[in-house]
């Protein structure tokens, strides 16, 4: 059982609100990146498909690699800023991060190696600038918290900030490229939309960073004291719950993001209707925050693995009866809702469950490391967006897809394939891993907690 003490240091709803509208804020910025760049690089600035696919791939795993440094430097800091040691790299991350937003939409008056250069170095700039305020954020929770059923209900507060600010991002910014094509002409379209979403963006990651507290933090690393990084990266491997979530992240979040950056191809030419995307995600948004609603009561019952394994089978069937059954707009909204409900179960306890490893590492290694669990994790989450930015990309390529034509059969299929084969696919296997392989159940976190309060006070 938790130390009682613990379990009595609840969270404040309003500090749950404001941990929420940290995810908010990112999405307003990372969404438009994963649904909206492919198709602003190839209808906009017409970088070919291809070259759009490896520059996502490129970028997204230099990103993957710059996440792991940042949690180490995290980690390893021998003295904290006045805000602590997670909140200070949030605070000075914001205003880069803004900039960056917008300027991977800027369309420079350049040639086609011109555009794909500054392509590359914008998203990469955007990419950095976003892994210091997020990887300090997620590892939040488990310095927030370490009441089990508190840190699924921090999670579920992130995750329906993370909807919220997926849901707004794909009903408003397309209306609001097309009214700014109307102001300021179609070249500087996307680019006058992506500095709103991130100046709003911003602004919740603002507010989230004020209205946060620190309260298990390691303290900072003593003035001469020897850093052993190999040590701290051994550890990583001596994880085993954090290795299948890191394998699982990686089908689960790369399935989302080619559904999202897939979803405007998908409406815009197998619909027929661009406008499909604001409909569709109206509703998308209100699957995933009732499946999130559902998931803390669900934890209660069934616990985080079985909650987490239920998500995962509901998200698969519906994606393989959408191959069959999806062909109009109502077909797909009902089909994608599903899926989505399903999906808000597995993406909303990915944070949970990654918190556990924090407390698992440290009762395997007597090494207490979150800022390097967390990076280590997010650095799948990145290949995992590479995946979703890179396979989208090069099928586009494979089917012979046109920007701004009407598409040959062997495209409609494709673009098919990608939105409903891909995701089906990955959410089973994703099932199947955890259902076999995923062995920290709620009770044995528990006792590892426990054991761990025994360790402290004896050394104490």
């Amino acid at each position: 059982m938790l130390n009682a003490k613990e379990i009595k240091k609840g969270i404040s709803l309003k500090e749950k609100i404001a941990y929420g509208l940290g995810d908010v804020g990112n999405n307003f910025l990372f969404d438009l990146g994963q649904i909206y760049l492919l198709k602003y690089y190839t209808d906009s600035l017409n970088i070919p498909a291809a070259a759009a696919a490896t520059l996502f791939l490129v970028t997204k795993i230099l990103d993957g690699v710059t996440d792991v440094a940042v949690g180490t430097w995290v980690d390893n800091r021998k003295k904290y800023g006045k805000l602590g040691k997670f909140r200070s790299f949030m605070y000075y991350a914001v205003p880069p991060l803004a900039l960056c937003t917008a300027i991977s939409f800027y369309h420079p008056d350049f040639e086609l190696t011109g555009k794909i250069i500054w392509a590359y170095c914008s998203y990469a700039a955007f990419g950095l600038a976003y892994t210091l305020f997020n990887i300090p954020y997620g590892s939040m929770i488990p310095a927030m918290t370490k009441d089990p059923v508190e840190r699924a209900s921090m999670a579920s507060f992130r995750e329906g900030g993370a909807k919220i600010g997926l849901g707004v991002t794909q009903i408003a910014f397309i209306p609001l490229v097309l009214l700014s094509s109307d102001w300021f002409g179609e070249k500087y379209s996307f680019f006058a939309a992506a500095a709103v979403f991130a100046v709003a963006g911003c602004t919740m990651q603002m507010i989230c960073t004020f209205n946060i507290k620190e309260r298990y933090v390691a303290p900072p690393k003593l003035e001469g004291e020897k850093i052993n990084m190999l040590k701290s990266y051994k550890t990583i491997f001596n994880n085993s719950p954090l290795l299948i979530l890191s394998l699982v992240n990686l089908f689960t979040f790369s399935a989302f993001n080619v559904k999202l950056a897939v979803q405007t191809y998908f409406c815009q030419y197998v619909l027929h209707h661009l406008s499909f995307v604001s409909y569709a995600g109206s509703f998308q948004v209100i699957c995933l925050i009732l499946g999130i609603v559902c998931v803390k009561p669900l934890v209660r019952r069934l616990g985080k693995k079985h909650t987490y394994t239920t998500g995962a089978a509901i998200w698969a069937v519906a994606e393989f009866l959408a191959i069959l059954f999806v062909n109009n707009l109502v077909s797909y909204i009902l089909f994608a809702g599903i899926a989505f409900f399903g999906a808000a179960f597995t993406n909303t306890l990915n944070w949970a469950l990654i918190s556990d490893a924090v407390e698992y590492g440290e009762w395997k290694t007597g090494m207490r490391s979150e800022g390097v669990i967390y990076s280590f994790f997010t650095f799948f989450r990145k290949l995992s967006q590479a995946v979703a930015g890179f396979v989208p990309g090069i099928v586009l390529a494979w089917v012979g897809y046109q920007a701004n034509a009407v598409q040959s059969q062997t495209a409609v299929d494709g673009i098919r394939g990608l939105m409903f084969i891909y995701p089906g696919v990955m959410a089973a296997a994703t099932f199947l891993v955890m259902t076999l392989c995923y062995k920290l159940t709620d009770t044995r976190y528990n006792s590892i907690v426990a054991e761990l309060s025994e360790r402290k006070q004896m050394n104490h």
